[in-house]
C-alpha cells in the first residue's frame, strides 16, 4: 500500500513539474519553425512535380427504363449495369487505359492494377434522390468528361441490347400467333366459298327474305333447292361469318400488338435522363493543396510537440 502511494506521488510531482503545456512553451520557436518547415515541404511535394494533378467530370442522371429485368428498383439496376465488368472493359478499350495509366503487360499483376487504378478513378454511386452519379478522375480533363460521356452511351447500348432481345423474342411469339390466326381464318374463309359455290348460301338473311317472296308468288324448283339449302347450311354460313369477324378482330388486334414490337424492337432509345451534363473541367480536383500543407504543419506539430516533450521527460528520469 506505501509503494503505491509513493509511486502515485512520484508521478504527480512528474506530471506538475513537465506539464505539456510547460514544454510547448520551452520549446514553442522550435515547434513553429518545423511546422512552418513542414508545411513549406508540403507545398512543395504536393505540387505537380511529385503527384500528377487530376481533374474530375461528372454526370447526374436518372434512368428512363419501362420494363423492369429484376426485382430491383430501376436506379439499382442503373447501378449494376454501369459497374459491370463488361462496360469497365468497353472503357478500357475506347481510351486505351492499359497505356494512358501506364500499366505494362509484363507486369505480373496487371489485370488487379489495371482494376485498381480504374476503380480508384471512376465511381458510380446512387444520391439520396435516388440519382445515379457517375464520376471520372483523369489527368486529362478531356478524356474525364469523354469516359463520363462513354460509360452513358455504353449503358444505353446495353439496355438497348437488352431491350432489343426482349422485344425480339415478343416479335417471334406474334409473328408466330399471326400466321396461325391467319391459316385458321383462311379455312373458315375456304369453308364459306365452298358452301356458297357448291349450295348458293351466301347471304343468309337476304336469301331468306327472297326465297319468303319467290315461294308466295308461287315458288319454282330452284326457289325450292335453296330453301332447302338455307336449313342445312344456313346455320353453319351463320356461325362462319361471326366467326371470321370475332377472328378478325383478334387478328386485328395482335397485328396491331405486333407492330408495336416491331417499332420498339428498330426504334434508338435512351435510357437515361441526364440532369446535369459532364463538362471539361478547368480546375483540379486533387490534390488539395491547401489541405495538403495543414495537414504537413498539423502533423508536424504535433509529432515535435510529443518529440521534446518524450526529451524532457527523459531528461527529468534522467536526473
Amino acid at each position: 500500500m506505501n509503494l503505491y502511494f509513493l509511486l502515485f506521488l512520484k508521478m504527480d510531482n512528474y506530471f506538475d513539474n513537465t506539464s505539456m503545456f510547460q514544454v510547448v512553451s520551452k520549446w514553442k520557436w522550435h515547434i513553429i519553425i518545423i511546422s512552418v518547415a513542414a508545411a513549406i515541404l508540403g507545398v512543395v511535394f504536393s505540387g505537380p512535380a511529385f503527384i500528377t494533378p487530376l481533374y474530375k467530370s461528372e454526370a447526374v442522371l436518372y434512368p428512363s427504363i419501362n420494363d423492369p429485368y429484376s426485382d430491383e428498383t430501376f436506379t439499382e439496376q442503373m447501378l449494376q449495369v454501369m459497374q459491370s465488368k463488361e462496360i469497365m472493359d468497353s472503357v478500357v478499350k475506347d481510351f486505351n487505359l492499359m497505356d494512358h495509366y501506364e500499366i505494362s503487360t509484363g507486369y505480373k499483376y496487371w489485370k488487379t492494377a489495371l482494376i485498381s487504378e480504374y476503380l480508384d478513378n471512376v465511381s458510380v454511386s446512387r444520391t439520396p434522390y435516388d440519382a445515379v452519379v457517375v464520376k471520372v478522375l483523369d489527368k486529362d480533363p478531356e478524356i474525364a468528361c469523354a469516359m463520363v460521356n462513354d460509360i452513358i452511351r455504353l449503358f444505353d447500348m446495353k439496355l438497348q441490347k437488352l431491350q432489343r432481345s426482349k422485344s425480339l423474342q415478343s416479335v417471334k411469339m406474334y409473328e408466330y400467333s399471326l400466321k396461325h390466326q391467319e391459316k385458321f381464318i383462311d379455312s373458315l374463309r375456304d369453308r364459306l366459298s365452298y358452301i356458297a359455290s357448291e349450295y348458293g348460301v351466301i347471304s343468309v338473311p337476304e336469301q331468306s327474305r327472297e326465297v319468303a317472296k319467290s315461294i308466295i308468288n308461287g315458288g319454282n324448283s330452284k326457289a325450292n333447292e335453296l330453301k332447302k339449302n338455307l336449313e342445312i347450311y344456313g346455320p353453319e354460313v351463320i356461325a362462319l361469318t361471326e366467326r371470321i369477324a370475332s377472328e378478325s378482330e383478334v387478328y386485328s388486334y395482335t397485328k396491331y400488338e405486333y407492330e408495336e414490337f416491331v417499332r420498339h424492337y428498330n426504334t434508338e432509345l435512351s435510357f437515361t435522363n441526364v440532369v446535369s451534363e459532364p463538362y471539361v473541367s478547368d480546375k483540379k480536383a486533387y490534390p488539395i493543396r491547401w489541405i495538403a500543407v495543414v495537414l504537413c504543419g498539423l502533423a508536424a506539430c504535433l509529432l515535435s510537440a510529443l518529440v521534446v516533450y518524450a526529451m524532457e521527460r527523459k531528461s527529468l528520469q534522467a536526473k
